[in-house]
């Protein structure tokens, strides 16, 4: 063999060395740790987000519920079994004296949930109008 080809042969079998391996290990940690946190912010994004839709649902169906009030109002609170608390509410809306319009509520539906230190709230606002009392026959 000629003194060209043996240093030929020697550069083509030289491997990574050490402090190539360390950094390329270093960037791939870095990396999987920015994958890792985009996932895990995303999960919890999907979780708020479930949490909410599931808040005005209730919402809707408690307004659903109370289309109409009665004459003395509507006060209510109560909690799901899954950590929802909900109340409604209702209050006599002032009309002008001389119109001839029946009389209406504002009804509030407000939802909470989550924990003590990170509360969340939606509050769902509406106009309903009073129950007809119908007299004895």
């Amino acid at each position: 063999m000629s003194r060209n080809s043996t240093r030929l042969y020697r550069q083509k079998n030289n491997g990574f060395s050490l402090i190539e391996m360390v950094v390329a290990i270093a960037i791939l940690g870095i990396s999987l740790g920015m994958l890792y946190q985009a996932a895990g912010g995303a999960t919890r994004s999907v979780k708020v987000s479930e949490d909410y839709a599931y808040a005005v649902s209730i919402a809707q169906s408690l307004l659903a519920l109370h289309n109409t009030a009665p004459p003395d109002g509507v006060s209510l609170k109560d909690e799901t079994a899954d950590g929802y608390r909900w109340s409604v509410q209702t209050s006599e809306l002032a009309l002008a004296e001389d119109t001839d319009q029946p009389t209406v509520y504002a009804i509030e539906v407000a939802v909470q949930w989550g924990q003590e230190r990170n509360p969340r709230s939606f509050v769902l606002s509406s106009v309903v109008p009073v129950m007809e009392v119908v007299g004895d026959r």
